[in-house]
């Protein structure tokens, strides 16, 4: 891939996810750093990226954060489990270098786990993610880096991000495939005290996910954690912190037809939006 000239000016922080679920992550950003200005882009026409090969993920990620370099972004956060899992690494690695070295692409995962040692008591985890996610292994591999004695058991939960986006989330319908993941995770491992939802659609579910968690049992949805990690990287990094630009702003762009975005957005966000349609493909 060629070099390209990027501008140089400060810019927004762009947040990238495969579809609707980046919002969530998005809302808690926002809420902790209400200063900056945002851009986020959803890969909507290409959605879902959980049941994706590493190659296409790969691909489609690259393509996703070349286009907010070019809008301007010099921080791109990947609020989407799948890409962070199947992509992040390659990018920071291998791309990073040829589009620009001091631009910065960072993930959801490892802001996910770095917490986890202060809320365990048991050292069981579970973790509730997609089948692309849980397949990645990337949840256990990040957790035993920081936390080799912890034990982690997964569960895939492929009918979960489709209710969400079918806005059945509260539906009775909901209620068996909640419980039925839930269970599957619990029977594997009794003694798990702490459950990680590996995806950024679930906290749409966290109502029905509390209602079929047994007691005792702690549940970390990653929005405020990532947001906390985020404020954090800023006050760290202020080389970075002074290419963001702060005026308030958020845009959306999304892959898909505006009218199905904003429709499917507002139901995340709770407000209704702007967006405007955008080509990934190079």
């Amino acid at each position: 891939m060629a070099k390209q000239t990027l501008p140089t000016a400060p810019g927004p922080i762009g947040v990238f996810d495969s579809g609707y679920g980046g919002l969530t992550i998005l809302s808690k950003i926002r809420e902790v750093l209400p200063q900056y200005d945002f851009i986020y882009l959803g890969d909507n026409a290409r959605t879902p990226y959980g049941t994706r090969s590493y190659e296409i993920v790969y691909e489609f990620t690259r393509q996703a954060v070349s286009k907010l370099f070019e809008m301007g972004c010099h921080l791109v956060i990947l609020a989407c489990n799948t890409a962070s899992a199947k992509a992040l690494r390659t990018i920071q690695i291998n791309d990073l270098p040829r589009m620009d070295a001091m631009r910065r692409v960072l993930g959801v995962i490892r802001p996910t786990v770095e917490g986890i040692g202060n809320v365990t008591q048991s050292r069981h985890v579970g973790v509730l993610a997609t089948t692309g996610t849980i397949f990645s292994n990337s949840y256990p591999l990040e957790i035993h880096k920081l936390f080799p004695d912890i034990q982690v058991s997964s569960q895939a939960c492929p009918m979960w991000v489709p209710l969400v986006e079918n806005n059945e989330a509260h539906s009775p319908g909901a209620d068996y495939f909640v419980q039925q993941y839930i269970e599957s995770l619990l029977n594997k491992d009794s003694q798990i005290d702490t459950m990680i939802l590996g995806c950024t659609h679930y906290p749409l579910l966290l109502p029905k996910i509390q209602q079929y968690t047994p007691e005792g049992i702690h549940i970390v949805s990653q929005g405020e954690w990532v947001a906390e990690s985020l404020k954090d990287y800023l006050m760290r990094h202020p080389e970075m912190e002074k290419k963001c630009t702060k005026g308030g702003r958020c845009v959306y762009r999304t892959t898909e037809a505006e009218d199905k975005f904003t429709e499917s957005a507002t139901f995340f966000l709770k407000e209704s939006i702007r967006v405007e349609r955008i080509n990934l493909e190079y």
